[in-house]
C-alpha cells in the first residue's frame, strides 16, 4: 500500500487499542514519566501525534480528540506532565518553577522513547512511520507544543530564549494558546516568565484554534489575544476562529467536564474533523482532506467558524 493510501485508508472509525501507564525513564525529573498510547488495531505506516495536556490534566484526558485521531490512523501519545492533579505535586515543591520546561522535556522524551512505547502497545511494533510526527496541545499543552514547532520564551530582557524546536516534528495544531506577553494582568507576569512568548521562529506549519469568546483572566486582551500565535509567526499556518467558543472549544477535554463552560458536540465535531484533516494533509504533502474541509466550511450556510491561512 502507498504512503498515500495508508493515510486516506483510516476514514471509517477503526477499532482502537490503548495502553497505560506506559512508563519512561526520566533521570532528574523527581518522577518517571507517565504515557498513555493509543492506536488503531490495524493499518500500517501510522503517523504520530504527541499531545500535550491542559492544566491539571492527565494521560486519560481529550479523549474526544485521542480517541478520535488513533481511530482515524493516527498513533497518539499522551504524557501526564508534572502539573497534572493525578500527581498531587504541591505548588511548595521545588520542581513548580521549572514545570513549564520539563513539559517540554516530556515531550522530547516521548520522542526520544518511541522504540519503548511502541513495543508497549500488543501488535503495534513495526507499524509507526517515524518520519510524519506532530505535536498537539491545548492552553498549557499548546505553549509547551508551540516550542517544539519553534517558539522562543524571552528572557527578562526581552531576548529570545534556548531554541527547542524539534526538526524531528512536522507539524502542530495549537489550541487554544495564549498570545504575547506584552498584556499579562500583574499576577500572571510576576509567577508565570514562560507567558512571555516570541512566535518569530514559530516556522513549523501549524493549525492555530481560537474561540471569540476566550476572555482569559491572564490578559488584559479580548480573545484576539488567542489569535497572536498566528499573527505573529511565519511560515505556513491556519488560524480556525470558532464563534461562541470559550477556553474549552466545546469541550475538547472531555465529555460533560467542570471546565468546560461552552459546551457544544457540534463545535468539537468540528474541530475532530478539521485537526484531522490538517494533519493529515500536512503530513501527506499529496493528501486533499484538508483542502476539502476548508471548503466545506466556507459553503456551510451555519457555519461554526471561519478559516484563513497564510
Amino acid at each position: 500500500m502507498s504512503e498515500s493510501k495508508t493515510a486516506n485508508a483510516q476514514q471509517i472509525p477503526a477499532t482502537v487499542v490503548s495502553a497505560r501507564p506506559v512508563v519512561l525513564s526520566a533521570p532528574g525529573r523527581g518522577d518517571d514519566l507517565q504515557v498513555r498510547v493509543s492506536a488503531p488495531a490495524t493499518g500500517t505506516g501510522l503517523p504520530v501525534i504527541v499531545f500535550s495536556h491542559g492544566f491539571g490534566w492527565s494521560m486519560d484526558g481529550y479523549a474526544p480528540l485521542a480517541d478520535f485521531w488513533a481511530a482515524h490512523g493516527f498513533m497518539v501519545i499522551q504524557p501526564t506532565h508534572l502539573d497534572s492533579r493525578t500527581l498531587g505535586i504541591p505548588a511548595e515543591d521545588p520542581r513548580t518553577p521549572r514545570i513549564w520546561r520539563l513539559r517540554i522535556e516530556d515531550l522530547t522524551r516521548v520522542l526520544d522513547g518511541l522504540d519503548v512505547l511502541e513495543a508497549s502497545v500488543p501488535g503495534l511494533a513495526g507499524r509507526l512511520d517515524r518520519d510524519r510526527v506532530a505535536v498537539a496541545g491545548h492552553s498549557w499543552g499548546a505553549q509547551s507544543a508551540s516550542t517544539l514547532l519553534g517558539a522562543r520564551v524571552l528572557d527578562s530582557e526581552g531576548k529570545p530564549g534556548e531554541d527547542m524546536s524539534d526538526p524531528r516534528v512536522k507539524a502542530g495544531v495549537l489550541l487554544a494558546l495564549t498570545g504575547l506577553g506584552d498584556d499579562l494582568v500583574p499576577f500572571a507576569a510576576e509567577h508565570f516568565p514562560f507567558m512571555k512568548p516570541s512566535f518569530d521562529t514559530m516556522t513549523t506549519p501549524a493549525l492555530i484554534v481560537a474561540g471569540d469568546k476566550d476572555q482569559s483572566h491572564l490578559s488584559t486582551r479580548g480573545p484576539d489575544w488567542f489569535t497572536d500565535p498566528y499573527t505573529y509567526s511565519p511560515g505556513s499556518k491556519s488560524l480556525l476562529t470558532l464563534f461562541e467558543a470559550e477556553h474549552s472549544l466545546g469541550g475538547i477535554p472531555g465529555h460533560e467536564v467542570a471546565e468546560t463552560t461552552d459546551a457544544s458536540p457540534a463545535r468539537v465535531a468540528l474541530i475532530q474533523q478539521l485537526t484531522m484533516a490538517y494533519l493529515r494533509s500536512a503530513l501527506y504533502g499529496e493528501d486533499t482532506a484538508w483542502k476539502a474541509a476548508a471548503t466545506a466550511l466556507e459553503e456551510d450556510p451555519n457555519p461554526l467558524g471561519t478559516l484563513q491561512s497564510k
